[in-house]
């Protein structure tokens, strides 16, 4: 199930400023942050899954494990990774689609790692503190030159007065500028030796990251060309991928390989990215009709539900199924295909065979019991309130949950529960004015002082995030 949602704006902010510091391996682009907004979320619990197993080694050798680290994936298709609040690691979805292997995509974790291991985002805001603080000080100054030169009229030497206060503002903003881009630079190299050294304690080559940095060399050296290397926030690509090849092809997994099977995983959620985010031509040339691979059958079942043909793609994705009998993601994508086609009664079979081979994955759960609200069945009211309340349980920023449980109560004349979650949607996509209009609402419903009153008073209580 891959699905788009919006960070909360309470994180907006913080990943503004992180995209402006340029703590990641590309710059971000601009328009994702634009207007406070966060940028869009991907949710897709096979994607995750595999992330969370990429992840987990590297944390726990870095000292991590214990941190609850969460792997967001970004709606950008451009190769890109980033840690902005020192418990999340963003990556685009392009870096995944981009990533040819494990190893590759590893590589980059490992990376963000060394970011996080190394605490450079609380070094850098106390970095940027500083710099805020000199900046003043230095337009306090060059202001005063500036009044100075301004009250004295048409008299001479005026202009040289207003000139060198100019001068007081300009220069010390370009070297406090240089010395912040120098400390960034500084961050990314020590990075990729953390990164490196937490794959070779866990016996995996630091090849894929040289091959990714060897490429944006190769992509950037053109554009790079006679640029000043003090301007840029990460080392000049060249001089850093030499460093990193240095270092890294000394460890003993230089040439080992990824295993087989998670090679394949990593083939078959690629696939799944491409069908749900490209054009079906492009899926096609992808993975045209004469590969036969599991992957590339993946995808174009995918791509065949999206585009209108369900009978097709049921017929493919029963096919994958035959051979993978115990594919929890199959009988997902099976159950979504029916319930977007306005099937949802036939939608539930496959999405409870999900669920269940999923180790009740709470997204899975929350498509299960969007089924069961969507059949308009009483009988199953009860079902989609039990199933739902868990998935949110376990998924609380997930806003389909709470919405497909408004609806869930709502039919069942629990209208209290229904306006509390129907506010929790609200505020967690970052709509405050609704979510404490409902919320005063849900309050007026429910006893003062039960649970249902004190959730619904936190949300009217809430104040929204700065921007």
């Amino acid at each position: 199930m891959l699905l788009q949602i919006a960070l909360r704006k309470k994180a907006s902010a913080l990943t503004a400023l992180v995209t402006a510091a340029a703590i990641a391996l590309l710059p971000i682009p601009a328009t994702q942050a634009q207007e406070g907004r966060g940028p869009p979320v991907l949710r897709d619990t096979e994607t995750e899954q595999l992330l969370r197993e990429y992840t987990r080694p590297i944390l726990r050798v870095a000292g991590l494990e214990k941190q609850n680290i969460q792997m967001v994936i970004i709606n950008d298709n451009s190769f890109n990774a980033f840690v902005a609040d020192g418990r999340r690691i963003f990556v685009n979805y392009g870096a995944i689609l981009q990533s040819e292997t494990p190893n590759q995509l590893i590589g980059v974790l490992a990376h963000e790692t060394g970011h996080l291991a190394g605490g450079h985002l609380s070094k850098l805001r106390q970095q940027l503190a500083n710099a805020q603080t000199q900046m003043i000080i230095a337009m306090l100054l060059g202001a005063g030159a500036l009044v100075a030169g301004a009250s004295r009229g048409s008299s001479s030497g005026n202009n040289g007065l207003a000139n060198a206060g100019a001068a007081a503002i300009a220069g010390p903003q370009e070297m406090i500028r240089r010395s912040l881009l120098s400390y960034q630079r500084q961050q990314e190299e020590n990075a990729d030796r953390a990164g490196v050294k937490f794959l070779t304690a866990t016996q995996q080559s630091p090849k894929g990251m040289y091959e990714t940095f060897k490429r944006f060399t190769s992509e950037s050296l053109f554009a790079a060309r006679g640029a000043d290397p003090y301007l840029q926030s990460h080392p000049m690509p060249a001089e850093r991928v030499a460093a990193l090849q240095e270092f890294a092809s000394t460890s003993p997994y230089w040439d080992k390989k990824d295993d087989p099977a998670l090679q394949l995983r990593h083939d078959m959620v690629r696939a799944k990215i491409s069908a749900f985010m490209e054009r079906p031509e492009t899926v096609y040339r992808r993975y045209p009709l004469t590969n036969d691979s599991m992957p590339a059958r993946y995808a174009r079942a995918i791509s065949t539900y999206l585009h209108g043909d369900l009978r097709s793609a049921l017929a493919q994705i029963d096919a994958l199924i035959a051979v993978q009998p115990n594919n929890p993601y199959f009988y997902e994508v099976r159950g979504q295909a029916l319930l977007e086609s306005g099937k949802p009664a036939d939608a539930i079979a496959p999405l409870r065979k999900a669920v269940a081979l999923s180790n009740n994955s709470p997204l899975i759960e929350m498509l299960l019991g969007q089924a069961l609200v969507g059949t308009d069945n009483k009988a199953y009211t009860d079902d989609a309130i039990r199933i739902l309340r868990a998935a949110v349980a376990r998924e609380p920023e997930a806003p389909i949950g709470y919405t497909q449980l408004a609806m869930a109560y709502g039919r069942k004349g629990d209208y209290a529960e229904a306006d509390l979650a129907s506010a929790q949607a609200a505020y967690l996509r970052g709509d405050n004015k609704t979510a404490r209009e409902l919320a005063t609402r849900a309050k007026t419903r429910f006893s003062i002082g039960t649970p249902g009153w004190v959730k619904a008073d936190d949300i009217v209580a809430s104040k929204p995030p700065r921007n």
